[in-house]
Parts: structure tokens; C-alpha cells; sequence
């Protein structure tokens, strides 16, 4: 359980990255990193359902006991 945890915050670790990346991007080259962007917007969305997923899933299993 202390794992997916752990990949849990990664995704936001890698949204803030992507977001960056095309911050970075946009404010050197004048250019707009879409793929940067949907990839962050993906992790942030990839975040939110594994982090609902589990709670689920917890709810779940004590409810089992």
C-alpha cells in the first residue's frame, strides 16, 4: 500500500516537471509545448483517479473485516 502511495505523488512530481518544461519552452523560444502541456494534464488527471481509486479500494477492504 506504501507504494502506490509513493507513485501517487510521482505523478504530481512529473506534472510539475512537464508544466515547466513548457514554461521554459514558451518563455526561450516563444513556442508552445503541447505535448508538455497534455502530459502534465495528464499526470495532475492520473493523480486525482489513483488517489479516489484508493480510497475506494481501502473502503473496500475494511468494509470486508
Amino acid at each position: 500500500m506504501k507504494y502506490s502511495k509513493i507513485f501517487q505523488y510521482a505523478y504530481l512530481v512529473f506534472a510539475a516537471l512537464f508544466i515547466y518544461d513548457a514554461i521554459v519552452k514558451y518563455v526561450n523560444a516563444g513556442e508552445v509545448a503541447y505535448p508538455s502541456i497534455l502530459l502534465g494534464a495528464l499526470a495532475i488527471f492520473m493523480f486525482f483517479f489513483r488517489s479516489k481509486f484508493s480510497k475506494k479500494f481501502e473502503n473496500k477492504n475494511n468494509n470486508s473485516n
